[in-house]
């Protein structure tokens, strides 16, 4: 019973899918390998290897690597070799800035990050006219019909799902903690707009608080919270800044569930703050962690396909590596198809059109979800495992509860 929700689910996605094709990695044929003479396309990459988030940009960088490798094993593009040309924003969005115009500069048709939602906003404007970028957060929100792609569940989705959580574990009087940077009002954005939901009229937001992510302590908005007495928290900043937040929640004790991004859904962080961590805390993501709920399917076959990668890398993917892992595979499907003198112009179209495509994620659908192709019914909530250092689903597709 316990995965029934999420198993029934796949099951319709698998049906509602106008083609029935998987991404590159999993079925793509094997053509002859180019010769070492051959150049390898570049696949320009701009990603936070250093400072505040190289928590995310160092496992996305690897993600990235191990893809390389595989796809290079199975002919690369059309015969030639890939390679992801990673460049250091250093978690700032000024560089990111600097480093897009260079990749422009240079007539590249396509770039492949960053991973705040900060720096995908201030390199998105350059792409107007082109290249393609492929955001790897899903904290953006593109235009439709624009050259910028965004990965994973969109935050809205996420925090709707929670809520839904929420509501059906009986939690109504909710708290919000919020950063002050771009992350933390988007999340609060979303958040109020699911409370304003019919479905969500029991839904009471009892105490609404802020921080800057340079705080060093958030104790007086805890015990602002405290005193407001709610059954369940979201608190909603990645890196160092949760950190903080969760070092105030063991220090006033408050003992109620906590939600938090899942751009906090990495090794790296749990093991940092394993000392203090809320002993009951959620994730809202994509499908990537519920491998074994799901029933056989092309889902769960891109998904194994994915672990059995990075296992032979000795490495054990969380959110870093999965939410680089599809966009830099639907980017190669690109290429593939249309050939490494595609232009962004080729390379927007084809992503745009595509349906029914299954990754780690979910089943892709750009026509109904457009610069995204996921939606609501791909988002689950998870809660860590500290005995078994794992995010187990506890929720089906949507956010309702299991049973």
């Amino acid at each position: 019973m316990r995965h029934e929700r999420i198993a029934g689910s796949a099951r319709n996605l698998s049906k509602r899918a106008a083609l029935v094709f998987a991404l590159a990695l999993v079925v793509a044929p094997v053509p002859s390998v180019a010769g070492p003479s051959t150049p390898p396309y570049e696949i320009n990459t701009i990603l936070p290897l250093t400072g505040g988030a190289a928590f995310l940009g160092q496992p996305q960088a690897l993600a990235l690597q191990v893809l390389e490798r595989v796809v290079n094993a199975r002919g690369g593009i059309q015969g030639r070799p890939i390679h992801f040309a990673i460049q250091d924003d250093q978690t700032s969005p000024q560089v990111g800035v600097q480093l897009a115009n260079q990749v422009i500069a240079k007539g590249a048709p396509l770039i492949v990050g960053s991973s705040l939602v900060a720096i995908c906003r201030a390199m998105a404007p350059l792409m107007k006219d082109g290249p393609v970028m492929y955001c790897l957060s899903p904290g953006i929100h593109p235009d439709e019909g624009s050259y910028v792609f965004t990965a994973s569940v969109s935050t809205r989705d996420l925090t709707q799902a929670t809520i839904r959580f929420f509501r059906g574990r009986g939690w109504t009087h909710i708290a919000l903690l919020v950063s002050t940077d771009a992350t933390g009002q988007d999340a609060e954005e979303g958040i109020l707009a699911a409370v304003a939901q019919p479905q969500n009229q029991d839904v009471q937001i009892v105490a609404r608080e802020h921080f800057n992510p340079q705080d060093v302590s958030v104790a007086a908005q805890i015990a602002r919270i405290a005193a407001a007495q709610p059954q369940a928290l979201i608190a909603w900043s990645t890196g160092a800044p949760i950190g903080t937040v969760f070092k105030a929640i063991a220090q006033s004790e408050l003992g109620i569930p906590v939600a938090t991004t899942n751009g906090n859904q990495t090794y790296a962080q749990m093991q940092q703050y394993a000392s203090f961590l809320p002993p009951e805390l959620y994730f809202p993501t994509s499908m990537w962690p519920a491998y074994q709920a799901l029933p056989p399917g092309r889902v769960k076959q891109a998904q194994k396909a994915f672990f059995d990668a990075l296992h032979a890398a000795n490495t054990k993917p969380d959110l870093g590596a999965s939410i680089a892992w599809d966009p830099a595979q639907i980017v190669v499907d690109a290429l593939r198809h249309l050939g490494t003198e595609a232009t962004a112009t080729q390379i927007r179209d084809y992503i745009a059109h595509l349906r029914g495509i299954a990754g780690i994620s979910g089943i892709y659908d750009f026509k109904t979800t457009p610069q995204r192709g996921l939606g609501l019914q791909d988002a689950i909530v998870t809660r860590w495992n500290s005995g078994t250092q794992t995010w187990d689903p506890v929720s089906g597709p949507g956010g309702e509860p299991m049973r």
